[in-house]
C-alpha cells in the first residue's frame, strides 16, 4: 500500500490519526503535554477537515465527563489528558470502564506531583493501570501513530466494548519531530471504519430506554465487576487480530511486545515506551563486544499477556526490569511485580531485578544502561545484589 512520509511530532501524529477516524465528539482540557495534540486536532475541526463536536470544558473530570455522556449515546469519542490531569479523571475513568464505553484517549505520559513537574515518567498511567481500560505502550512517534489508528478496532469491537488508554512519552515522544509513515485518509478510514452503531447501548434508542450508572450495590456490583474482568480476558484474542490486519495492510507488525536480540540472550531487559530505542542501541554495542543480552519492549500492559511473557523470559539467566515509576511502599514498581508475578511458577525462572529509574524526567543515557547491563552481567555471574535497586539518581 502506498503510504506518505512525513515529519511530526508524536502529538501531530496522533492528532492525524484521530482525525482519520473521524470521531464524533472531543471534549478537551489542556494540560502539558498533551495540549498541542489536541490544539492540532482543533486545527482539523477549524479547518473543516474533520466534522468533530468539539466541547471545551472546564476539568479534566469534566472531560472525561462529557465523555462518557457522549460515548452512552454511541457516538464515536476520545479526549486526551496527562499527570494530574489524569489524576483529576480518576473517578470517572473508572465509570467509562464499568460502562463498557469504548472511549480512545491518549495519556502523554508525565509525572504525578508534588513536586510539580511537566516531564515524562510513568507514573501517571501506572496510577490507573487497574481501572478497566485497555493499555497499550508506544516507543516512537511511528507507534503513537499506529496504535491511534488501531484503538478504535479494538475499542469498539462487539466483544471488548471497553475504552482504550494509549501511552506515550511526554516531550521525548510529543514534542519531538520524527519521520514516519502514514495512510491517506481515505485508507486509513478503510481500516477503522464508521462505528457500529448497533453496537452496544445508546441512550439515544427510544424504543429500547436504559437507565446507566444506577445504585448497584451487594446484589449486583460483583457481577458488573466480572462482566469487565471478562470484557478484558477477551481483548487480547481481538488485539491480536488488529494487530495482525494492520500488519498486513502497512508492512508494520505488532505483537503484545517486542523481542528485540533475544533469542540466545542470557541477560534480557524489559521496559516500556522510549527508553527502549535507547536500550537497542546499547544492546547492539553490547553485541558487537559478545555479551549476549537482548531487550522485551511491552505494547499491551492492560490486559497483561503474563503466560506469554513467562514462556519469552523463561530461557533468560537474569531479567532486569527497569520501571519508571515508583511504587512507594511496595517491593519494587508495577512493572516489576507483574513480570515476577508472571514468571513465579516457571519450574526454572531467571533471577529477577528491578531499577527505577527516570523519575521527573531525568535523563537516561546510553551509560545508564550500559550500567544496567554490567549489573546484569555480574548477577549471572553469582554476584549477590538487592531485588530492588535505583539507576540514574544521585545519593
Amino acid at each position: 500500500m502506498k503510504q506518505i512520509y512525513v515529519g511530526l511530532t508524536g502529538n501531530e501524529a496522533v492528532a492525524t490519526a484521530f482525525k482519520q477516524a473521524r470521531p464524533h465528539v472531543a471534549p478537551a482540557f489542556p494540560i502539558t503535554p498533551q495540549t498541542e495534540m489536541m490544539h492540532k486536532f482543533a486545527d482539523f475541526v477549524a479547518d473543516g477537515v474533520v466534522d468533530t463536536e468539539m466541547i471545551l470544558v472546564e476539568s479534566e473530570h469534566s472531560a472525561m465527563s462529557a465523555a462518557i455522556g457522549s460515548a452512552a449515546t454511541g457516538a464515536r469519542t476520545f479526549t486526551a489528558t496527562s499527570s494530574a490531569g489524569f489524576a483529576l479523571m480518576w473517578e470517572v475513568v473508572y465509570i467509562a470502564a464499568s460502562l463498557r464505553l469504548p472511549i480512545c484517549m491518549p495519556v502523554v505520559n508525565r509525572a504525578l506531583s508534588g513536586n510539580i513537574n511537566i516531564h515524562n515518567d510513568h507514573s501517571d498511567a501506572m496510577g490507573g493501570r487497574d481501572a478497566g481500560w485497555i493499555q497499550l505502550w508506544c516507543e516512537n512517534t511511528q507507534e503513537a501513530y499506529d496504535h491511534a489508528l488501531m484503538c478504535w478496532r479494538i475499542a469498539e469491537h462487539k466483544d471488548v466494548r471497553l475504552p482504550v488508554m494509549i501511552n506515550y512519552d511526554g516531550f521525548i515522544i510529543s514534542h519531538t519531530a520524527e519521520s514516519l509513515h502514514i495512510l491517506p485518509d481515505e485508507d486509513a478510514w478503510k481500516f477503522i471504519g464508521p462505528k457500529d452503531l448497533k453496537t452496544g447501548y445508546s441512550l439515544l434508542d427510544m424504543d429500547h430506554p436504559i437507565t446507566v450508572g444506577p445504585l448497584d450495590l451487594t446484589d449486583y456490583y460483583f457481577e458488573h465487576k466480572v462482566s469487565q474482568i471478562e470484557a478484558l480476558k477477551r481483548a487480547p484474542k481481538y488485539i491480536a487480530e488488529v494487530y495482525k490486519e494492520f500488519g498486513q495492510l502497512t508492512g508494520r507488525h505488532y505483537s503484545f511486545f517486542e523481542e528485540y536480540r533475544t533469542d540466545d540472550a542470557d541477560l534480557v531487559i524489559v521496559a516500556l515506551g522510549s527508553t527502549a530505542g535507547t536500550a537497542k542501541d546499547v544492546i547492539d554495542a553490547q553485541r558487537e563486544k559478545g555479551v549476549k543480552v537482548g531487550l522485551l519492549k511491552i505494547h499491551m500492559f492492560r490486559p497483561f499477556p503474563a503466560v506469554e511473557l513467562a514462556k519469552a523470559l523463561s530461557k533468560a539467566k537474569v531479567v532486569g526490569v527497569m520501571d519508571k515509576s515508583a511504587s512507594f511502599g511496595g517491593w519494587g514498581g508495577p512493572l516489576f511485580n507483574e513480570i515476577r508475578s508472571a514468571l513465579y511458577d516457571l519450574p526454572a525462572r531467571p533471577k529477577i531485578h528491578n531499577w527505577i529509574y527516570g523519575l521527573g524526567g531525568r535523563d537516561t543515557d546510553t551509560k545508564q544502561i550500559v550500567s544496567l547491563i554490567e549489573q546484569l552481567q555480574a548477577i549471572a555471574k553469582g554476584r549477590e545484589a538487592e531485588t530492588v535497586n535505583l539507576l540514574g539518581v544521585r545519593l
